[in-house]
């Protein structure tokens, strides 16, 4: 069967969001092992923000970086999922998706482990342009 390659970077970046909830389940169980909390007691309705007061922010980096996989790369799926049903999902549009899963992976790599604003602002901002590219080439498409 023959299919889009812009395919390819959205079955990756899933990938990799997969790998980020991992790390963060495990770095989280790990300091609140050694943090001692034990969630078997935890209030009713509590959420992963209320560990912010509990647990070093290093731990909560990765957190915070899954949760904005969750955020922009949404709107890559269903730009990416148009170019590829349009017959637009090769060439330039695959480069421009693989450049934008590569620079949300070093986004969350860097956020994960670093953390410096300037650096993790530079790779989303670049990120977001390969967005743009992508969005105004899926406005051709089906325009």
């Amino acid at each position: 069967m023959n299919h889009s390659p812009i395919l390819a970077p959205i079955a990756v970046l899933v990938a990799w969001t997969m790998v980020m909830w991992a790390w963060t389940l495990v770095t989280r169980v790990t300091a609140l092992r050694k943090a001692g909390v034990d969630l078997s007691t935890a209030a009713p309705g509590g959420r992963g923000q209320d560990l912010e007061a509990v647990l070093d922010p290093k731990v909560m980096w990765k957190a915070h970086n899954y949760n904005h996989l969750m955020e922009q790369p949404t709107v890559f799926y269903a730009i990416a999922f148009v170019l590829a049903l349009t017959g637009w999902g090769d060439g330039l549009n695959a480069q421009l998706a693989w450049g934008y899963v590569i620079l949300r992976i070093l986004h969350s790599l860097w956020q994960a482990t670093v953390n410096t604003i300037p650096v993790r602002f530079l790779l989303f901002i670049l990120s977001s342009l390969c967005l743009v590219a992508l969005t105004v080439h899926a406005l051709m498409a089906v325009f």
